[in-house]
């Protein structure tokens, strides 16, 4: 008996997807810290602080009173939902936002409750290695364009036009990972016009909304009512290990992503949730986070030219410098972990964020505490000299 063409599909294509290389340079900085060696970690995404003080304290109240257990807070979503119309002007019904383990399963979800197997899913690159390999897990087809200094290392509007045929979606990310570029307001909404007129379904990841320098980060849901937007309590929120995320869905489309959340995740946890409610009026500790950031931002720009990393991709938001080592190697992997054993510095090769040129690049994350940032540009300033002395004999 024939296959159905489906299982067809599935059965020539079996998923895979290659390692997040910048694992593996965490994994050898944290055996070095282990064995005594002063590290700085600029490989992860992840900000230094903690979870605001609020959201601890309303953790502990919760951990005292309340047995917790599968539940999603009705006074979360309402919030999340005041975030939209306080922050971009949208009015959002709470039934809308279904929480997540994270932003990572809230991308799942977004995807495999929008797309079949097959679909062709467009993104850009450099960007986060996640995408490709999520859609790869889930048997869909990721069609990476290549998108470089002339577009800021964005996707716009005339890269979706000239695709033939058009895809079945598209991820944007402003601010991207791992650039930290901002697609402008103006460019959204083209591209949303695009994905309009082409029936191209729009999934959009903010889960950097909050760390911009430049300008601020304009949601997708202002151009395309209809797009999925994922988003995160790790970032802007500083809570990483609390594992905390959403999906904003299209009112059409939620029983449907509800339908696979409760088989796959069931509910996010509960202890987070009601720290994340408290966090969300923390605003004078958090924006002291990104004034963090911001210093940290303008040590690394004036500091790295002097290093010979001049090109680097403009990091208006999130909080990454994506910068050419081209001149010194086309292999970021092996060049971050000589970097990290010569100096204790961890930074993310490349390769994770673009398979084809990504092997002249490495992205540093200026989310650690300040003094850590002026340490590492201690060590880097004496090891950049000698290789860019090395590389002009």
């Amino acid at each position: 008996m024939a296959l159905p063409p489906i299982w067809s599909y599935l059965a020539a294509m079996p998923a895979q997807i290659d390692p997040f290389q910048a694992i593996s340079v965490s994994r050898l900085a944290h055996q070095l810290k282990a064995e005594g060696r002063s590290i700085v970690h600029m490989e992860f995404g992840q900000p230094s602080t903690g979870a605001p003080a609020a959201a601890i304290a309303a953790a502990h109240q919760v951990l005292d009173t309340d047995g917790m257990g599968y539940w999603e807070s009705p006074a979360l979503r309402a919030r999340i939902a005041r975030y939209y119309r306080d922050n971009y002007g949208v009015e959002v019904e709470p039934e809308r936002v279904i929480l997540t383990c994270g932003a990572s399963p809230a991308l799942v979800l977004a995807l495999i409750s929008s797309f079949d197997p097959g679909d062709r899913v467009a993104l850009a690159r450099p960007g986060y290695v996640a995408y490709r390999n999520t859609l790869k897990a889930l048997h869909m087809q990721p069609v990476e364009i290549a998108c470089g200094a002339e577009s800021r290392f964005q996707l716009t509007a005339a890269h979706l036009e000239a695709l033939d045929p058009a895809p079945a979606g598209v991820i944007v990310a402003s601010p991207a990972n791992p650039t930290g570029t901002i697609i402008p307001k103006e460019e959204l909404a083209a591209i949303a016009e695009v994905c309009r007129r082409r029936g191209i379904r729009i999934v959009s990841d903010e889960i950097y909304h909050g760390l911009s320098y430049v300008e601020p980060a304009h949601s997708m849901l202002e151009f395309a009512p209809d797009a999925l937007i994922v988003n995160s309590f790790s970032k802007y929120f500083s809570m990483v290990g609390w594992r905390l995320g959403w999906l904003l869905a299209p009112k059409d489309h939620v029983h449907r992503a509800r339908a696979y959340v409760g088989n796959l995740y069931l509910t996010a946890p509960s202890l987070s949730q009601h720290a994340a409610l408290a966090a969300m009026d923390a605003r004078d500790e958090l924006e002291g986070h990104v004034e963090v950031y911001r210093r940290n931002r303008a040590l690394l720009l004036e500091a790295l030219p002097k290093l010979g990393l001049a090109d680097i991709a403009p990091p208006d938001g999130a909080f990454y410098i994506y910068a050419n080592i081209g001149h010194l190697t086309d292999d970021s992997l092996s060049f971050c972990k000589q970097l990290l054993s010569e100096t204790g510095v961890a930074t993310a090769p490349g390769v994770d964020f673009d398979p084809v040129g990504g092997g002249r690049y490495i992205r540093l994350s200026f989310a650690v505490s300040t003094p850590e940032i002026e340490e590492a540009l201690r060590r880097l300033t004496p090891w950049f000299a000698a290789r860019m002395a090395d590389a002009s004999a």
